[in-house]
């Protein structure tokens, strides 16, 4: 059957549509007669407008404003930068640079905000940024890029390492990282590393084949760091003979408050650089005064000199250290030669103690049983390489401080080492310098270190000296030293026998 519709069809008012037609015809009309009476008029000439034409509203002003900026920033010249340079400047070079590239109140800012607000001037020119520093893994499993001029303190300029990067290039703490990096993006507060380009300063892929630090022989030390230097520098000659220093040793100073042990390892040092240009040097000053960090640096050219003052509180102490023995440990594991002269171990295990939790043993002098576990650690890194390279510390531990705690930290410590030189304070009353006890001082298997003919000559010595009071044998052996030019021909003049 076909299909009916129930639908009743629309219908329109006939009044409706007659007002309609006649609206429209009412329009038209007069749109005509417009027309007629007023014929179109000849379009001007375009002529350039006098002045800007003004926007419409404030948000088309602010991207315009914003457009012509970008424009501007982009017409100037951009430049590579790198932020270890930048961070290597002094203040009036950064204050110059800040004035160059338009950042505003810079006289008010710190050294760091400085610094961040002229890589973000030179991004905005669409430069490229390049850093370097050294790897701090943070337990979150990010990392962060550390620089060695703020001696590894957190920075507003540290570069990101995502976790991602972490894994993929087998990065640990203390791997100096270099690449390419971007500015922060919105809600982010750190320039980020784009590419690693270059691990302790070799490809990525071939960094990672490198043997872990744990993993490696340890032996003892057969090879020497000649200290002697020139005919007047009588400390450095005294330490070859009477405690010679190897390579891979594990040393103590110990001394007393004010007998030159600062001065001592400026000689050390001094004497390690100019004899041994490839061996890397670390002083690491631990809760000194600053102006023995600043004369520090001026003394020894050349070593890496990193410090936390006593003004610092004890958790930045031990990030310190630690990043220090991180970065000694992955330039080991390339079969380089290092050294660390830390000034002191003391104040090191005393930070230790005091950010240690609690275990509820506490042995005397206030020392808490295992808070002198990390810093055994850092000292027993110490070795020589059956492999290659070696890692060497001299540390300065103080006694007679009249604090029961320094008495037990330096017990506990005592016999870790294989070499000690002990200095004496009735040397310093003298005013003999270096005020070493040679009878209390030696290192352990120094056949090792001596050739066979010199080491007989050095035991002779030895037994020549054997109970003869600190100040005399000192006073002697000073006496004889300057009368020759070299340590070969003190012992060679010596009579045997």
């Amino acid at each position: 059957m076909p299909r009916v519709s129930t639908r009743k069809p629309r219908t329109k008012a006939p009044a409706d549509e007659s007002a309609v037609e006649s609206s429209e015809q009412k329009i038209e009309g007069a749109a005509q007669a417009a027309a007629v009476e007023a014929p179109p008029a000849p379009e001007p000439a375009l002529q350039p407008p006098s002045k800007p034409i003004e926007p419409t509203n404030d948000g088309d002003a602010k991207f315009e404003e914003r457009e012509e900026r970008r424009g501007y920033q982009r017409d100037k010249i951009a430049a590579s930068m790198n932020i270890a340079k930048l961070q290597g400047m002094q203040m009036s070079e950064l204050n110059a640079m800040a004035r160059e590239y338009g950042v505003e109140n810079f006289g008010t800012m710190r050294k760091h905000e400085v610094i961040f607000h002229i890589l973000q001037k030179n991004a905005e020119r669409a430069g490229v940024l390049f850093s370097e520093g050294v790897l701090e893994i943070l337990p979150e499993g990010f990392g962060f890029l550390r620089s060695q001029s703020f001696n590894y303190l957190p920075c507003p300029e540290d570069i990101y390492i995502s976790p991602s990067q972490i894994r993929r290039f087998d990065l640990q703490t203390g791997n100096l990282v270099a690449g390419q990096i971007r500015p922060p993006k919105e809600k982010e507060k750190f320039f980020a590393l784009l590419k690693v380009e270059a691990v302790d300063t070799e490809e990525p892929d071939k960094a990672k084949e490198k043997t872990h630090f744990d993993n490696l022989t340890p032996l003892f030390p057969n090879k020497r760091f000649i200290l002697e230097t020139a005919a007047d520098e009588l400390s450095t000659r005294v330490l070859d003979l009477v405690c010679p220093i190897g390579k891979g040793s594990r040393g103590l100073i110990v001394a007393p408050p004010r007998t030159g042990k600062t001065v001592l390892m400026q000689k050390v040092a001094n004497a390690i650089l100019k004899n041994n240009p490839e061996t890397y040097l670390f002083i690491l000053l631990i809760d000194e005064r600053p102006e023995e960090v600043t004369d520090m640096e001026r003394s020894c050219k050349g070593a890496e000199v990193i410090s936390s003052t006593f003004d610092e509180p004890p958790e930045r102490h031990v990030q310190v250290a630690e990043m220090v023995i991180e970065k000694a440990k992955r330039m080991v594991e390339h079969k380089r030669d290092v050294v660390i002269l830390l000034d002191s171990i003391t104040r090191l295990a005393r930070a230790y103690n005091t950010i240690q939790p609690h275990s509820g043993k506490i042995l005397s002098g206030g020392v808490d049983a295992n808070a002198l576990h990390k810093p055994k650690r850092f000292f027993g890194a110490a070795r020589n390489i059956e492999e290659g390279g070696s890692l060497t510390i001299m540390a300065t531990a103080l006694v007679d401080t009249g604090s029961r705690m320094d008495e037990v930290i330096f017990e506990e410590f005592k016999g870790t080492g294989n070499m000690e030189v002990h200095l004496d304070r009735a040397l310093v009353d003298r005013r003999i310098f270096p005020s070493i006890n040679i009878e209390r001082s030696g290192t352990r298997k120094e056949e090792l270190l001596y050739h066979p003919d010199e080491y007989n000559r050095v035991v002779i010595l030895r037994r020549a000296l054997t109970g003869v009071p600190p100040v005399e044998a000192m006073e002697l052996m000073l006496g004889k030293l300057k009368k020759t030019k070299s340590n070969i021909e003190f012992l060679l003049n010596m009579s045997v026998g």
